[in-house]
């Protein structure tokens, strides 16, 4: 046995997968063989969603069958709802989207199927239910009416809808969805190993995806998009994000929302991608100053620590102006990854060994009582 130690598992493979890679050399996401950033820009998310599901782009008959699946999955079991209005106030909204999955689980009478037919309809049945559970968690905290899901809207504008109690516009629908997609799947994060990690003792998809959620809500992995927030809400302007900027670097500290494990020095082609819709966004809703505020963040991290921004950092004011509350930006990401997390549950279950690692020991030996 190799006693090779690598911190994290940096550059450790864990998984053979046909879902998707981070070729960092072509700055190229790849989905079931496409390019995420070229399918962000030409199909929608349930297009993709379709495609990590099934393994294909859908045409026009399979995408309208699998929109009505999923919205005959629509709605939360009465008790779900009763559960959510349940759990205090001061509660995380992750924590209230685990405890939703978790709970969700029991009322699914195919469990412990764990067939890929089964695993399908599982996932589709998640797919329509999470964004509610992360809408609803929301109104529960805040002492809200429950939104409902309005079927005659798409399934992106449905969720924005639920979220913020306007039907949004066809900008807004078309920037989440891209927002969506882009969140969707990223090869071998830590919420997805956790979930595989999971599913490879044959638990149930619910159980992995609750997994995910308790690994997304870490700081380290998830909730950098509301970090940037706070900081951009915090600065106020262009001359204070520098100066603000400066003084966390001078301290030390972390700022949310550049680098990242993978690429590293190379940029994060998601962030362009919502850079561009921030930019239009911030047009449309006449709040072009938050856009050049991010831009001047952005060269400000590029001089001081050659660091360049990663989805977090552009998609954070996106969602603020789409008019999302700071708190449920990772939920909804979490939302996104729904589909991704359940494709690659699938894929552990098809072609399953369980994890069971070793470790490189350092405590003492030969000691007697």
């Amino acid at each position: 046995m190799s006693n090779s130690y690598h911190p994290g598992l940096e550059n450790v493979i864990a998984s053979e997968t046909g879902i998707s890679y981070l070729d960092v050399e072509k700055e190229e996401i790849v989905v079931r063989g496409y390019d995420l950033i070229e399918l962000a820009q030409h199909v929608t998310y349930l297009d993709v969603a379709a495609l990590l599901l099934e393994g294909g782009l859908p045409d026009d008959h399979e995408r309208s069958s699998f929109e009505e699946r999923i919205k005959d999955e629509y709605g939360l079991p009465p008790n779900i709802c009763s559960i959510l209005r349940l759990l205090p106030e001061q509660a995380n909204l992750m924590d209230v989207l685990r405890t939703g999955i978790s709970a969700l689980a029991s009322y699914d009478t195919e469990l412990e199927d764990r067939s890929k037919e089964a695993n399908t309809r599982k996932a589709i049945r998640l797919l329509a239910k999470v964004p509610q559970i992360v809408a609803n968690g929301y109104q529960a905290k805040t002492k809200q009416t429950f939104a409902e899901p309005q079927r005659e809207l798409s399934y992106s504008a449905n969720f924005l809808y639920m979220i913020t109690g306007q039907v949004p516009t066809k900008m807004e629908e078309d920037i989440f969805d891209q927002s969506l997609i882009v969140y969707s799947e990223h090869e071998m994060p830590n919420s997805t190993f956790t979930a595989r990690v999971i599913a490879s003792t044959q638990s149930d998809l619910y159980g992995a995806l609750t997994g995910a959620v308790a690994s997304l809500k870490g700081t380290l992995h998830g909730g950098a998009n509301e970090a940037v927030m706070e900081m951009l809400l915090e600065a106020g302007s262009e001359g204070n994000l520098e100066t603000l900027m400066l003084s966390k670097l001078a301290r030390k500290e972390r700022i949310m929302g550049f680098g990242h494990r993978v690429y590293m020095k190379k940029a994060d082609p998601r962030a362009l991608l919502m850079k561009d819709a921030l930019a239009a966004l911030a047009l449309e809703k006449n709040q072009p100053e938050l856009y050049t505020m991010c831009v001047v963040g952005e060269e400000v991290m590029k001089r001081e620590k050659n660091l360049h921004p990663n989805l977090d950092y552009y998609a954070a004011p996106v969602y603020y102006l789409l008019g999302i509350p700071i708190e449920l930006f990772t939920p909804v990401f979490l939302a996104a990854r729904t589909i991704g997390v359940s494709s690659h549950v699938m894929e552990q279950h098809a072609n399953n060994r369980l994890f069971r690692p070793r470790v490189l020991y350092t405590g003492p030996r030969n000691l007697h009582p």
